[in-house]
């Protein structure tokens, strides 16, 4: 076990980013096809193909996820993970045609005073199709990479983040997200994360919670003006899950977004989750299929702060300051 999404077998993850562009996409993608389901509670979501993981909808299954910056730009990078699957010879066959069944959601980091000026055509179908090359069930890195490369929250940098369990039935549930809250993951200008009780051996600094509560924590801190938010994630499992258990799924992980986010699900921001299950293993029962629901919260929840934690700050003047910069000293 890694403490990664990658810790479930038949998941592979790929990054692309340019630091000079702040902004990256990251691919999940999966050996077979995967039965897949999702749900935005933000407001102001973006989305490819969200609509299909309904679970009243009929295709079941997805190639791939993608999450990216760029906003509604960031929707190209879909294409370039799908242009990849179909020239390896994935994807639904409908006849003769292969089509890659690919879902994305997209966050907002087109203020974050990275260079946008990329001309004509967007670069994120260059680099969904560079993230799908370079996935790897390997150790990823987490942090300023991917689609976490310009994410921020209120007050740190943002990042990507990863984190696993193992259920008593012995599932293995994991979250991979990129974190670029509206709000705030510590709490108040403390270095204590929301989702400090919550962390597995010291993923996060080991701080665990403060002996008293922050004066400020509890203070509304959201990003103010022209908005750069939206936290997107995927939450997996390897447990043989219906279409409807996975949208559960998706459910139960935004329990641990709210946990770890003050405060989520803004009508501002566009907070989603993708949502997946291998089906590696045997269909759980009632109760291992609970279990498996509250480690979709958990692990959300720690790989938010995981996140943030990794994050390393932009190399643009006035970057939102890493909360490895700004606390790991004190």
């Amino acid at each position: 076990m890694k403490n990664l999404i990658t810790d479930i077998e038949g998941i592979s993850v790929g990054h692309a980013h340019d630091l000079d562009l702040a902004s990256g996409v990251t691919a999940i993608i999966f050996d077979r096809p995967a039965v897949a389901s999702g749900l935005a509670l933000g407001g102001a979501p973006g989305s490819r193909d969200q609509l299909l993981l309904d679970p009243a909808r009929t295709v079941e299954t997805v190639d791939a996820f993608v999450l990216s910056g760029g906003s509604a730009f960031g929707l190209d990078a879909a294409g370039g993970v799908q242009s990849g699957l179909r020239a390896d010879g994935r994807g639904l066959a409908i006849g003769p045609a292969l089509i890659p069944i690919v879902p994305g959601a997209i966050l907002m980091d087109l203020l974050n005073g990275g260079d946008k000026e990329w001309g004509l055509h967007a670069p994120y179908r260059d680099l969904g199709y560079r993230a799908y090359l370079n996935a790897e069930k390997s150790p990823f890195a987490l942090g300023t990479v991917g689609a976490g490369a310009g994410a921020t929250t209120v007050n740190l940098k943002g990042g990507l983040g990863s984190a696993s369990a193992v259920s008593e039935a012995g599932f293995t549930v994991a979250a991979l997200v990129a974190v670029n809250a509206m709000g705030s993951v510590t709490m108040g200008d403390s270095p204590y994360f929301w989702a400090g009780s919550l962390e597995r051996d010291g993923e996060f600094g080991g701080r665990g919670l403060p002996a008293a509560m922050p004066e400020d924590a509890h203070r509304l801190a959201i990003k103010g003006g022209p908005t750069t938010a939206t936290t997107i994630g995927v939450v997996a499992t390897d447990a043989r899950l219906t279409k409807q258990q996975c949208y559960r799924l998706a459910v139960m992980a935004h329990d641990g977004l709210a946990r770890a986010i003050q405060p989520a699900h803004l009508p501002f921001d566009g907070d989603t989750v993708l949502s997946a299950a291998t089906c590696e293993k045997a269909a759980p029962d009632d109760f291992a299929f609970a279990e498996i629901c509250m480690l979709a919260a958990s692990t959300m929840a720690r790989a938010i702060a995981r996140g943030v934690y990794e994050a390393e700050t932009l190399p643009q003047g006035g970057a939102l300051e890493s909360w490895k910069e700004k606390y790991e000293r004190r």
